[in-house]
């Protein structure tokens, strides 16, 4: 495993994203740059072919889109996404709350019909605020879903304000646990080791797996981090330049 070709292929895919949002004239560049490192892991090292990824916070589409064409697929780049199974997209997800529990009645159909493979979701700490996070966890828990993988982006931010600012998520881990869940905090969100070391602790033991990982919102351009109007908000003039010089672009 070289984490050094992992961190190039971050930059990378942090650039393709960027000419994305230039060319296609709208950004989720927050919510999209806080995520890549765990995408990387998990489509890197962990994913396999019997396993399915949904990305429910699919405003931040790009870079999932663009990684799967670098992997051969003819994926549409778009926010928000169309289920496109032979091109890699799994379910039409994009109003926040649904993914999780589309990926619950996937990970349920499968224990049923002795299927193999685990279902990834990755969900945004916004989604968190909502009732049908916390409905799926309970039919996770009580069917013993140990074949669902949650990933939380927790990058502290949502899309007007801090999430403390708007609903609170003191003691997440708890809450987590609280469901019957097995529940791993990953600290270091863009420390490719940090990542595959919290993947490599997913258990098999009758329990959803749950991975809080804290990151960065904008990471990888310093101008942009941990501000809310980067949620949803076109590139444009100097920004486009501070963007391009930051990553490494002409």
């Amino acid at each position: 495993m070289n984490f050094e070709i992992l961190k190039k292929k971050a930059l990378k895919l942090r650039q393709k994203t960027f000419e994305a949002f230039i060319e296609k004239g709208e950004a989720h560049l927050g919510g999209s740059f806080s995520m890549i490192e765990i995408l990387l892991s998990i489509y890197e090292i962990f994913l396999k072919k019997e396993d399915k990824f949904i990305l429910s916070k699919a405003h931040a589409s790009f870079p999932l889109c663009l990684l799967l064409r670098d992997k051969g697929f003819n994926t549409q780049i778009k926010t928000h996404l169309e289920i496109d199974e032979k091109n890699g997209i799994n379910c039409t997800t994009g109003s926040l709350g649904h993914g999780l529990p589309i990926a619950t009645g996937m990970a349920f159909a499968r224990k049923k019909t002795k299927k193999k493979g685990r279902i990834f979701v990755m969900i945004s700490d916004g989604e968190c605020q909502e009732g049908t996070t916390w409905e799926s966890l309970l039919i996770a828990s009580k069917h013993k879903l140990d074949n669902l993988i949650i990933i939380v982006d927790y990058n502290k931010l949502q899309a007007l304000s801090k999430i403390n600012d708007a609903l609170p998520l003191e003691n997440l881990e708890k809450k987590f646990k609280a469901f019957n869940c097995h529940c791993i905090a990953i600290k270091k969100g863009h420390d490719f080791k940090s990542i595959i070391n919290g993947l490599k602790k997913i258990k098999k033991d009758k329990k959803p797996n749950v991975l809080i990982v804290h990151t960065v919102k904008g990471k990888g351009i310093k101008e942009f981090e941990n501000d809310t109007i980067w949620h949803a908000r076109q590139l444009k003039g100097e920004e486009i330049v501070i963007g391009r010089k930051r990553l490494n672009l002409k």
